[in-house]
């Protein structure tokens, strides 16, 4: 597997790791902190590393359903972590109080946008002969589409 596969695919699972933490967390505590705005960000820097990467690997942007929610669910995500920046820098109560639901909102599309990639990949590995990352026709990173030059988180968002 290639140096840049594995940072692109450590990258999506730290940004999916990072954001499922600060939307959950927050929606838990029924109010937004920094600390949720923090990790709002970090996801979004991961997102967009994992994204960068896997869009290279891809040979680019694929205009399909995957590459339409990943896009939709990037831009988003900015506009998530912005208004959370402005919240919390103007100390807007009510939407403290209330940005959960919003989160949520963005986070299912982002998890869609993921889990599109995986599966519209997955019919096109099928026969492959395996992954050469795992030497055989299964195996964790055989689904990741490791070695196959299938990969199928080509555009997270």
């Amino acid at each position: 597997m290639s140096t840049t596969l594995i940072i692109a695919v450590v990258s999506i699972l730290t940004a999916a790791a990072v954001y499922t933490i600060a939307v959950f967390s927050e929606q838990r505590s029924g109010v937004l902190r920094p600390w949720h705005l923090a990790l709002f960000w970090v996801g979004l820097v991961f997102d967009t590393i994992g994204t960068t990467l896997m869009s290279d690997i891809a040979g680019g942007f694929k205009l399909n359903i995957h590459g339409a929610l990943g896009a939709v669910a990037i831009l988003l995500m900015l506009v998530h972590a912005g208004w959370a920046t402005i919240a919390i820098v103007f100390k807007q109560e009510g939407v403290l109080r209330k940005f959960h639901t919003f989160s949520t909102h963005v986070w299912g599309l982002w998890m869609l946008s993921l889990v599109s990639g995986i599966f519209l990949n997955m019919g096109a590995m099928t026969g492959s002969g395996g992954s050469k990352a795992t030497g055989s026709a299964g195996g964790p990173l055989a689904l990741l589409g490791a070695g196959t030059g299938l990969c199928p988180l080509r555009f997270i968002g």
